[in-house]
């Protein structure tokens, strides 16, 4: 989908021009025109990156590869500027996906280009056709709305992962077996993508907020500079959720340790309690002995209700040591 909205000096909105008119747009310096490319083939979008707005054949690359960290590079009159948007999976395995947001920023103009659907673009481009107010003030200040809009979807991802971690936790106790393993390793690698995603978005916006391109406007450099704080303190919320998830991990190899151990127990107390009466009706048993004299006593009435006092006696009499020995 290839949709545009223009703002004119004289303060009218215009949506979904023609090619005409957009690359007749972009050379003029007036106003200010959002060319949005969602879900298009590279080969439909690379002729308008080059050839309507003369983007460099290695920018057209960089946009159209989809596998770029954030970053920024600036091509003297206009910026590269690459984020990334964030969508946590909380619903039955818990997995975070990371979507990426091309964005060239020139004087007079926005371009976003992505390859699938990001809520924060599609809300910035709602508000703008709401209000122009949010769209007259440049298109600096339109890549800061989005930036923010970007930014402001990592809270709710982060904090259901901190629910995800809680519920993980309640699951140790209750016997959840190889689901509890799985699905902290999987939140681990969630955060770890996390932080490799938030720490250079932040350097992406520290250097937005310092003013070293032209087409940032002094005035729009605090509202980077606010965007950045935001990602700091990110950073710093996925450092400690790594943090949980190892304690975590600890706390399930512990709960797992102890279980094992009451296992190792029990069956050591069953093998313990039958070692006496293995020896008893074992050493009974034995029939290499020839008697010389009758022993009929042996085998009569009493003896066989002595042999089953002694069997059910000695584990009994055993049970209870071992409970006064607190082994049990």
């Amino acid at each position: 989908m290839i949709r545009s909205l223009h703002y004119g000096k004289d303060g009218a909105l215009r949506v979904d021009l023609s090619m005409e008119a957009i690359a007749a747009a972009r050379q003029s310096a007036d106003g200010l025109l959002w060319l949005d490319l969602y879900d298009e083939p590279p080969a439909r979008c690379e002729p308008i990156l080059r050839d309507v707005f003369g983007f460099h054949p290695l920018a057209v690359d960089d946009a159209l590869a989809e596998s770029h960290h954030p970053k920024i590079d600036d091509w003297g009159e206009y910026l590269l500027v690459v984020l990334h948007g964030v969508v946590f999976d909380g619903q039955g395995e818990p997995q975070v996906h990371t979507q990426e947001l091309d964005v060239f920023l020139g004087r007079s103009y926005v371009l976003t280009y992505r390859s699938e659907p990001i809520a924060a673009v599609e809300r910035v481009w709602a508000l703008c056709q709401r209000d122009v107010r949010h769209i007259q003030h440049g298109p600096d200040h339109l890549l800061y709305k989005l930036a923010d809009e970007v930014v402001a979807d990592y809270m709710p991802a982060v904090e259901s992962i901190d629910e995800a971690i809680d519920r993980i936790e309640d699951d140790l106790f209750d016997g959840a077996g190889t689901a509890v393993p799985e699905n902290i390793f999987r939140l681990k690698r969630g955060l770890l993508h996390l932080r490799r995603i938030i720490a250079p978005q932040r350097e992406v916006l520290n250097k937005l907020s310092r003013g070293d391109f032209p087409v940032i406007l002094d005035d729009d450099r605090v509202f980077f500079r606010d965007v950045y704080d935001h990602l700091v303190r990110l950073y710093d919320i996925t450092e400690s959720l790594r943090d949980l998830v190892a304690s975590v991990l600890d706390s399930y190899l512990s709960v797992v340790n102890n279980r094992m151990n009451d296992v190792m127990k029990t069956l050591t107390v069953i093998a313990t309690l039958f070692m006496p009466l293995s020896f008893v009706v074992g050493f009974f048993g034995m029939n290499f002995f020839q008697p010389v004299t009758p022993l009929d006593a042996w085998t009569d009435l009493p003896a066989f209700v002595l042999a089953l006092l002694i069997l059910i006696v000695v584990p009994a009499t055993m049970i209870v040591w071992m409970r006064r020995r607190r082994w049990m």
